[in-house]
């Protein structure tokens, strides 16, 4: 069965729109990692400030090869200049606002699955 990885991630108040916009702007490695199955960003509706961003691996050995491989990081090295808008502290630009202040990784195995039948 499946690996399920939560990164759970904690986003100031108003900084949501933010976080969202930057993973709309992810560059969208891991789609072609061997054993990656799925990917969700998690919006939080019932008053909490947490994001949950969801992946699910064939197995744990595929998640550790996409965590420790190049393409991880540079997925997230290209996340933080993509926070930047454009600007870089380098050229005089001001550096971005972080859109989450905190992140743990929860791990789960999936040991029962359903799917609708529609």
């Amino acid at each position: 069965m499946s690996v399920v990885k939560f990164n759970v991630l904690t986003v100031p108040e108003g900084a949501g729109s933010t976080l969202e916009d930057r993973f709309a702007k992810r560059a969208g490695h891991v789609e072609s990692q061997p054993g990656f199955e799925e990917f969700q960003l998690l919006r939080p509706v019932e008053g909490n400030d947490k994001y949950l961003v969801y992946t699910r691996w064939r197995s744990e050995e595929d998640f550790q090869n996409w965590m420790n491989s190049q393409d991880f990081q540079r997925g997230h090295q290209q996340g933080s200049n993509d926070q930047n808008g454009g600007e870089s502290p380098h050229d005089g630009g001001e550096k971005p606002k972080p859109a989450a202040t905190g992140s743990e990784l929860w791990g789960y195995e999936v040991v029962q699955r359903v799917e609708g039948k529609a």
